[in-house]
């Protein structure tokens, strides 16, 4: 990787609120400002600002904020009963939400599974892959191959299969770190590789791994179809997906997609695994998007012949107190029937295209912005020091929580994201809700350009 330019002053971490709440008076919830109301794309503060929400909150809030028909949605099944446990009873909303995920999923994807998160949608993903391998037969699949970097969720179990060498320094001893190849970036790619080859490249590392590994001990390749935090919205070349398709068939290998970030519609489908569908996966996750940020909640999708082996033994050894609740489910509901009522996968779609291409023009006027990517309406912005040399800022300089820090206070809230202490690099998330509207994504392009033309102040560009 190019040297790291030593350029712009610093920013001081604690000038940055902390995520842990202590108390309201302490490190936590005092150092943010407080939110008042929210509607469509837009928040305002309890001193009256405004904000546009440039990153639907952590690309959650896909039918953006205040949506009255949820809102009618939680009131009446809050009416009703919010809470019942499936071992007695199951609800009309629940089967209501379920027949309306399979059927937007389409064919493959014949079972759905509620649960309350992505973080534990992944990890019920993983266990019913597990229970699948040994009640046909194959108790010795048991490892999971995810990539470097990569992101699945919070929970220890869902951090098996995650990809960042920080994290596994402080959590790797109370939990058992699976198998990593890496991932296919497209922007800073290996000396001699294009993104074709590096993707075919990755491509061949995954067969080579699974091989090392022992084939009959790989359970299965999870893997987001389009980045999220982790890769800034990294879309790999097309030939990527159906390979990995086939090297998995080759040897007896699960494919997961987690779609907690990519799924409901966001890419401009209601699965990315619409955009590949001769790659499509066995397992997908959602979450995120289809409770929009109104409820927690999430779901795992699977074929009848996954569910049918392991109900036929006996079962789905998982189970959650609250997932699959009523209020949850009812909410689900009104969001997707949101969702195709405004038809906003197609508007992900258009939106999408147009917010990249005023992207690309702001890139081409920016020193800062190396690289534009993404899908629908899942994108990032590689800030780099160097456009060049593709050499990203020092660690110190914290350049992109510094530009989320001018944002607000102008009046746009973006994601920031450098993981792996900016081993991959760094960049802020571009993913508004889906009912943003062209005029808006001027809006936002032009505070975007605020952002960075003060910020190339600072650092006298």
């Amino acid at each position: 990787m190019p040297a790291q330019v030593d350029v712009g002053p610093k920013i001081n971490r604690e000038d940055e609120a902390s995520p842990w709440a202590f108390s309201a008076a302490g490190r936590g919830l005092g150092r943010y400002r407080t939110v008042s109301h929210a509607d469509g794309i837009y928040f305002w503060d309890t001193d009256g600002r405004r904000y546009l929400d440039g990153t639907s909150g952590a690309v959650v809030v896909n039918i953006g904020y205040g949506n009255a028909h949820v809102r009618q949605a939680m009131i009446e099944q809050a009416g009703k009963t919010a809470y019942t446990v499936r071992r007695f009873f199951a609800s009309e909303p629940q089967i209501r939400l379920l027949t309306m995920v399979t059927a937007l999923a389409g064919p493959g994807f014949d079972q759905a599974f509620l649960l309350s998160s992505g973080s534990e949608s992944v990890e019920a993903a993983l266990k019913l892959a597990r229970q699948y391998a040994v009640v046909t037969g194959q108790a010795s699949r048991w490892k999971v191959i995810a990539r470097m970097p990569g992101f699945h969720g919070a929970t220890l179990g869902a951090a098996s299969v995650m990809g960042d060498p920080d994290h596994d320094a402080i959590f790797g001893p109370i939990t058992l770190s699976m198998p990593k190849v890496p991932a296919p970036f497209t922007y800073r790619v290996p000396d001699g590789h294009d993104a074709d080859s590096y993707a075919a490249y990755c491509v061949d590392r995954l067969e080579r791994q699974i091989v090392v590994e022992g084939p009959d001990s790989v359970l299965a390749f999870i893997m987001e179809p389009v980045g999220g935090m982790a890769t800034g919205a990294l879309v790999a070349p097309d030939h990527y997906y159906t390979s990995v398709r086939e090297i998995c068939d080759r040897y007896g290998v699960l494919l997961i997609y987690d779609e907690v970030m990519s799924g409901s519609g966001r890419t401009g489908t209601f699965l990315a695994a619409h955009h590949w569908p001769d790659a499509r996966p066995d397992l997908a996750v959602l979450a995120k998007g289809i409770g929009s940020g109104y409820t927690p909640i999430g779901a795992v999708l699977a074929p009848n012949r996954i569910v049918d082996a392991v109900a036929g033994a006996g079962g789905y050894q998982h189970s959650q107190t609250l997932a699959g609740n009523p209020l949850s489910a009812a909410i689900g509901v009104a969001v997707l029937e949101e969702l195709v009522r405004l038809d906003l996968m197609a508007n992900a779609d258009r939106m999408g295209h147009l917010l990249r291409r005023r992207l690309t023009e702001l890139m081409h006027n920016s020193s800062i912005i190396g690289d534009v990517r993404g899908k629908g309406l899942l994108n990032a912005i590689e800030i780099v020091a160097d456009r060049d040399t593709k050499a990203a800022f020092p660690a110190d300089r914290q350049a992109c929580l510094r530009l989320a820090e001018i944002g607000r206070e102008i009046g746009l809230l973006m994601f920031a994201r450098r993981p792996a202490g900016g081993k991959f690099g760094e960049w802020l998330m571009a993913a508004p809700p889906l009912i943003i509207t062209e005029p808006q994504i001027d809006e936002y392009i032009g505070l975007l350009g605020q952002v960075i033309a003060i910020y190339e102040r600072e650092i006298g560009r």
